[in-house]
């Protein structure tokens, strides 16, 4: 998942160049795996196995609504003073990973002066509890218009790679869980801090807010803070080292065929 110290980062999926929404072309499957209790969230590296029966691509956690055809808008502000401009949309497409569960296509594109700088489509999906799962992203990187990198590119159940939990069905303060696993490349961890903060931002004045903290044992001195809104959503991200900040600017509904455009178009491409 992008974080605001790495937004802007070899090539571990060349074949992806220019294919939308496919997935990572290499197709080693990860090794067999142990259930982990459905109460239970993962850690680490720690094995899981997923019953895709159990998983709809309808995520409905009010702490992550993906409802499709919603488009946030955020400013990011850097720690060098930059403004990037960041668009979030729940496009009404699907795929279905590697490790059998279908997942909700998220289309995330971070633009500098008109220019996209990187672009990713993310996959979520809910299980039966109503904790969001986050399943792997085709990512790149763009330089004078061009793929510069698609590190962070995983899929879970490709190559070891391993699904994360983006938010828990009832977040209570102490909650711990691995969001992503792929080896030296992708794995992000969240914890929750608080279920009462406060946040002024353009789009609003939130209170009662889920406060966590995202961190990542590959680059120690990242964290990060993060501020969702019942029923909206991710309002703010604060970087507490680099003092770079995202807000959030607006919640929108576009129409169903710029969803679909969004889940469809190749990465850097308009949309």
């Amino acid at each position: 998942m992008r974080t605001l110290a790495a937004a802007l980062g070899v090539a571990i999926f060349a074949a992806l160049a220019g294919c939308g929404a496919d997935a990572p072309a290499s197709q080693q499957t990860a090794g067999p795996s142990e259930s982990v209790p459905p109460t239970s969230l993962p850690q680490s590296d720690e094995p899981v196995e997923l019953d895709p029966t159990q998983f709809t691509d309808k995520v409905t956690n009010p702490w992550f609504p993906l409802e499709p055809g919603t488009r946030w808008t955020y400013r990011e502000t850097t720690e060098d003073g930059e403004h990037l401009h960041v668009v979030v949309t729940a496009t009404t497409e699907t795929r279905e990973i590697a490790n059998g569960v279908t997942a909700r296509i998220v289309r995330d594109t971070v633009s500098l002066d008109g220019e996209v700088e990187e672009d990713t489509f993310d996959w979520y999906a809910q299980d039966s509890d109503g904790t969001v799962w986050y399943l792997g992203e085709n990512t790149a990187e763009f330089k004078d218009g061009k793929v510069d990198t698609r590190e962070g590119s995983f899929e879970a159940g490709v190559d070891g790679a391993l699904p994360g939990v983006i938010m828990p069905a009832s977040p209570e303060p102490g909650m711990s869980f691995r969001q992503e696993y792929y080896k030296g490349q992708a794995e992000d961890h969240g914890e929750v801090l608080a279920l009462d903060e406060q946040a002024s931002v353009q789009a609003g004045d939130y209170d009662g807010l889920l406060q966590t903290a995202d961190t990542t044992p590959l680059e120690p001195d990242v964290l990060e803070h993060k501020y969702y809104a019942d029923g909206v959503g991710l309002v703010l991200t604060i970087d507490k080292e680099a003092g770079g900040r995202e807000e959030l600017l607006s919640v929108t509904q576009v129409p169903a065929a710029a969803a679909r455009r969004a889940g469809q178009a190749p990465l850097g491409e308009p949309y």
